[in-house]
């Protein structure tokens, strides 16, 4: 914590974390930012990403619902089901094709199986 004597002699305030920056919500993102994010991360190479990007697009759920999303939820049919953890209401959506193979890239990469959490911390190990 900063002491009365660190503001300054002629006594400055201290600038607020926030000043000058968008707080508040935030704008959607537009479909040319999607395409890019997912471009980029398709170049890179990050599977898991791309698959919990592609996942929340398609999803429109919160990251903590996403994230506990499990393998047979998304794995052996088109549509995905989740549980809210806010509601508790069921949700159900449609995967799209870009959706699809991005989640059986990286299961198929991680080798995970039913009954797993699917973007688990520690299901890649090091790579």
């Amino acid at each position: 914590m900063e002491n009365v004597n660190d503001l300054g002699a002629a006594g400055e305030k201290r600038r607020p974390w926030n000043k000058g920056k968008l707080i508040g919500a935030k704008p959607p993102l537009r479909p040319k930012h999607v395409w890019s994010i997912r471009t980029r991360l398709l170049l890179e190479g990050r599977k898991r990403d791309l698959a919990l990007f592609n996942l929340a697009i398609d999803s429109k759920l919160r990251g903590c619902d996403v994230v506990s999303i499990r393998v047979e939820d998304v794995a052996p049919r088109g549509c995905a089901l989740d549980r809210q953890k806010k509601t508790g209401r069921p949700v159900k959506f449609e995967l799209s094709d870009l959706t699809r193979q991005a989640l059986e890239d990286y299961l198929q990469l991680t080798g995970q199986k039913p009954g797993e959490h699917c973007f688990a911390d520690d299901a890649l190990g090091d790579a």
